[in-house]
Order: structure tokens, then C-alpha cells, then sequence
């Protein structure tokens, strides 16, 4: 069996997820389409070596609808030889396209492929492609699924997090953020976004708030309240009826923002890159999915990132750097506790409180982000995991080459 191996990773800033972001203007083809022309140019790529691209996006409709892996190939003329498929494991597709490109290359039946994700929130909101699990009454009801904000409230409620807990998790991301970018830890990555006319619209992500305080974090109203006193609390409190109320401690401050992105990750095998001139600078060492109680959707990373580390004959401690998605502070400290990770080694440059969430790229970008910093460090081994709607979880443990 063949090594999985990562040659490359890279993404675009985040830019504000509404129409007065600066890609707002950008199509979701283009996002993606500059993503892969920089992903050719910098690793020289004769693109007909490439056998697929499989790019995750969590709402796949209307521009980005009807394939939009395969369209932004042809879009920007790769070979006609490199097939497309676009795939939704909601906030874990990106990671998820990741692990399924390495099981393909790892079992021999391809040797160059592409991965990654791409969103636009700003212009295909969250929900736009509707579906069962967000307008289905008969489904919600049975299983009592709620909104995610109230599922990352209740989790704060049952593990006992309060409301000063979170805010001093998110200020760590927003401190931990703004000195990475002001260090320039991001910039070996990251891929400047221009207009048709080749002026810069944006070369950083535009959602961080390097001035945010606790002052700030503290003035902020909890989210999710007025959504649950629609009657998701009590489908929360039916699900877990030892508890008296649900404690709503998340605000705008403390849960992931809204953002539009596109990242990729180039990967192979031993042989392909040899003779294409690639050199490997991590493989693919184990992947974890994991299915949880859908009212607790959020819970997935813990048995998830678990699963990965019993498939790879690794304990907590073989991990050097984890990267655990930020969709809400809650879910990651409960992760942290769960697992015992040390402070300083969990997401150690700010995540998606900070700098936002761009769903379906966010996973290819944690990929990328904890790439970069194993290298910065000189350390070996990694963990990537995402919660996931739905109640799932996603892990990906790699190691430097």
C-alpha cells in the first residue's frame, strides 16, 4: 500500500461573508478557479498529470451549483483528462475531500490528485439548497434537531461552561491570531485575490479583529436565545431532561464568523511526485469519521480525532500540534478537556472565532495551516479535526517528511 503524501498547500484570504465583503464581487468559480491556477503555477504543473480534484462545499447551489469542482477546471483549462467531484460533508468537507483523495492514492488507483474546498457565504448563504435535516418538521421533531447555536449552548450547559469561559477562549483565538498574521505566519499560504484588471482586492483575511478585548467580548448579547425561546430550548430540554434550562453563553464573539474562501492541497504518491519534481512535506497517517446524537451535533471531534489515533497505533501524546475547527468556543473546549490536549498546543494560532469559518474550505485550510506551522516549529505530527451538523466528526492525522 502507497503513502499519501502532501506536496503542497494553499488557500485564499477569508473575506467578509456578506455583500459588503471584498468577495462579494468574486464568483465562487473565480474563488476556486485562482486557487487552482496558483496551485499550477507554483508546483509547474502539467495539469494532465492530475487524475481528479475533489472539492468540498457545503451549499452546492445556484453559483455553486451543478458541480463546481469540475466547472472550475474547465473554467481555467486544466486538461479535459482531470475529473471533478464535488462532495458535502458540511463543515468537514474540506478535510473530508482531503481523506478520501489519500484512501484513493493510498490503495493505487491514482497518483496525482487534487483537494480542498470553496464557499461562498456571501453570495449562497448557509441553507440556500434547503433540505430535510433544516425545513422537515416530521424529521426535526423526531430526532429533535436543532439549530446549531443551540446545540453548542447545550453542550456549554452539560459540560458546565460559562459564559466567562468561552469569552476567555475566544480572546485567546483573537490574540493568538492577530500575532500570527502580524508575524506573517500566514503568508507562505495564502494567495492574494485581483480583480479582472489585475488590482488587489484583498491579500488578508478581512474577518479579523486584532483590537478585539474583553471589554468588547463581555458587551456582546448571547446569539441563540431569541431561537430558542421558539421552542428549540424545550426540544433541547426534551432531549436531556435532567437539565433545567439551557445556558446561552455564545455571542458573535465567541462563535465562528461568516466568510467566503477556497483552499487546496496538492497529493500523491512516492513515484508521482519523484518524477513530476515534487517533494513531499507530509503523508497522510490515519483518518477518523465518527457518528454522534444528532441533538449534541457538535460532540464529533472527540471520537472522531480517538478513532484516527487507534488507527494509527498513536496515543494524545505522539500529537504535536492540534487543530480542532472553532465553529463555537464550547465545542472546542470540551474537545480539549475530553482528550486532555494541552493549551498550548491546540490551535495555536487563532482559528475560525477569530478569522471565520468558510464551511466547506475550512477544513483544507486547518490542513494548511497546521502544515506550515509543524515546519515553522521543526515538529513531526499532527491533528485535524472538524465538528460537523448532523452530529459527526472528521479527523486527519498527518507527519512531516
Amino acid at each position: 500500500m502507497s503513502d499519501a503524501f502532501i506536496f503542497d498547500a494553499l488557500r485564499t484570504p477569508r473575506g467578509r461573508g456578506k455583500t459588503n465583503g471584498s468577495l462579494y464581487e468574486i464568483k465562487p468559480l473565480d474563488l476556486l478557479g485562482t486557487a487552482l491556477e496558483n496551485l499550477r503555477t507554483r508546483n509547474q504543473l502539467d495539469t494532465k498529470e492530475v487524475e481528479d480534484a475533489i472539492i468540498g462545499c457545503v451549499t452546492p447551489t445556484d453559483d455553486q451549483g451543478f458541480n463546481i469542482a469540475k466547472a472550475a477546471l474547465i473554467h481555467c483549462g486544466w486538461s479535459e483528462r482531470v475529473g471533478g467531484l464535488t462532495i458535502n460533508r458540511f463543515c468537514a468537507s474540506g478535510l473530508e475531500a482531503i481523506n478520501l483523495a489519500a484512501a484513493k492514492i493510498k490503495i493505487g488507483w491514482s497518483g496525482l490528485m487534487v483537494a480542498g474546498g470553496v464557499e461562498s457565504m456571501s453570495r449562497v448563504p448557509m441553507g440556500s439548497d434547503a433540505g430535510p435535516l433544516m425545513y422537515d418538521p416530521e424529521l426535526i421533531n423526531r430526532a429533535d434537531y436543532i439549530p446549531q447555536g443551540i446545540s453548542a449552548d447545550l453542550i456549554a450547559t452539560i459540560e458546565g461552561f460559562s459564559r466567562e469561559d468561552v469569552d476567555a477562549f475566544a480572546l485567546h483565538s483573537h490574540q493568538r491570531a492577530a500575532a500570527a498574521a502580524q508575524a506573517g505566519f500566514f503568508v507562505k499560504s495564502i494567495i492574494p485575490i485581483y480583480d479582472r484588471n489585475g488590482l488587489p482586492i484583498l491579500a488578508h483575511d478581512e474577518y479579523a479583529r486584532p483590537d478585539t478585548d474583553e471589554a468588547i467580548l463581555q458587551r456582546l448579547r448571547p446569539s441563540f436565545a431569541s431561537v430558542g425561546a421558539l421552542g428549540f430550548d424545550e426540544m433541547a430540554l426534551h432531549k436531556y431532561p435532567l437539565l433545567e434550562k439551557i445556558n446561552h453563553v455564545h455571542t458573535a464573539g465567541n462563535s465562528s464568523g461568516i466568510v467566503d474562501a477556497a483552499a487546496l492541497v496538492l497529493m500523491g504518491d512516492k513515484e508521482k511526485g519523484a518524477a513530476l519534481g515534487l517533494k513531499p512535506r507530509a503523508r497522510i497517517l490515519s483518518i477518523g469519521n465518527a457518528g454522534v446524537e444528532p441533538t449534541l451535533m457538535l460532540s464529533g471531534p472527540g471520537p472522531a480525532a480517538l478513532q484516527a489515533l487507534k488507527r494509527a497505533k498513536m496515543t494524545t501524546k505522539d500529537i504535536d500540534l492540534w487543530e480542532c475547527n472553532e465553529a463555537f468556543a464550547a465545542v472546542v473546549l470540551k474537545f480539549q478537556r475530553d482528550l486532555n490536549i494541552p493549551h498550548d498546543r491546540l490551535n495555536v494560532n487563532g482559528g475560525a472565532i477569530a478569522m471565520g469559518h468558510p464551511l466547506g474550505a475550512t477544513g483544507a485550510i486547518l490542513m494548511g495551516t497546521l502544515l506550515d506551522e509543524l515546519e515553522r516549529r521543526g515538529l513531526s505530527t499532527g491533528l485535524v479535526t472538524l465538528c460537523v451538523g448532523g452530529g459527526m466528526g472528521v479527523a486527519t492525522i498527518i507527519e512531516r517528511v
